[in-house]
């Protein structure tokens, strides 16, 4: 599910900033005082205490997860606002691609770079609302290595943070009365720029629903290395090619590219299979060692 988020609102980020959220504050003090070295004294009176904190830290998550849910339901039903009161049109991307190329209406790409390098439209202009977080303190870390073990390796999605700019980066390339048709890879990030553009003062705001994943290549003049469809994809599903989007392209190319992730699948396995090998072949020679 794509990242997103509105106004000034947890949903503004997929990552929880410290520096601006409250709610952070206190988790990472409770995660700081929770692993101090006192609470780590060998005293049985304190293991209350620490499992108390434990499960106050547990709580604080559980109500944040909950709030961005809810922060999400909110979100939907100020999108579909803007939509049924005609403040944002839909358009399916073959009618942005018309427009674009016959009206020279401005494409505004919003998306993360992770998905831009991969694919982009001809003379878009490039701003994304969520980049891929750079920092690399504590927290920041932190979020990476949990965002990848609970799927990251396996989809291949980045951990992403709101570009408090965003607004000020379009203003200073385009003025309110510009036409602009705002796109991403799924439709929803967009939608969310959409709200931030119109509460900005733009009236023009065209939405490309679906996003760049649900053109066919003849809709939009494509530069990149790769098909749109492709370009939101990544990690061991993307290598392998186990993702709906590949397996729809192998449906069109046929056996020679079904070929390809077959060689990888089985390039893969014997790699796993190596490593099993070396690890037991390394564990008896320990062994061995240690027996002499």
């Amino acid at each position: 599910m794509e990242a997103t988020g509105l106004s000034i609102s947890p949903l503004i980020s997929t990552s929880c900033n410290p520096n601006n959220n409250p709610h952070c504050n206190y988790h990472r003090l409770a995660k700081t005082h929770l692993f101090n070295s006192s609470s780590f004294n060998h005293k049985p009176l304190q293991f209350h205490s620490t499992y108390t904190r434990i499960v106050k830290a547990q709580a604080v998550d559980e109500d944040y997860e909950l709030k961005q849910v809810k922060d999400m339901a909110a979100a939907r039903k100020r999108w579909d606002a803007l939509i049924r009161e005609g403040k944002v049109k839909v358009l399916t991307p073959k009618e942005a691609g018309y427009a674009t190329q016959l009206s020279g209406k401005t494409l505004l790409d919003v998306r993360p770079s992770t998905e831009h390098e991969k694919a982009w439209v001809k003379g878009s202009t490039w701003i994304p609302i969520f980049d891929v977080d750079a920092q690399l303190d504590a927290g920041t870390l932190s979020r990476k290595v949990t965002s990848y073990m609970m799927g990251g390796w396996w989809s291949g999605v980045p951990t992403l943070s709101f570009d408090n700019q965003f607004i000020s980066k379009v203003t200073e390339k385009f003025p309110n009365d510009t036409d602009l048709i705002v796109a991403c890879q799924k439709g929803l990030r967009s939608l969310a720029a959409c709200e931030l553009l119109y509460n900005a003062g733009y009236r023009n705001l065209f939405w490309v629903q679906g996003g760049l994943e649900a053109a066919e290549e003849e809709d939009l003049e494509r530069e990149g290395p790769q098909p749109f469809k492709l370009a939101g994809i990544g990690g061991l599903s993307g290598f392998l090619g186990w993702t709906d989007q590949q397996r729809a392209q192998a449906a069109k190319e046929g056996w020679g590219y079904r070929l390809v992730f077959t060689a990888r699948l089985i390039g893969v396995v014997l790699a796993a299979d190596a490593l099993f090998l070396g690890v037991q072949q390394a564990a008896r020679y320990l062994q061995d060692i240690r027996a002499n």
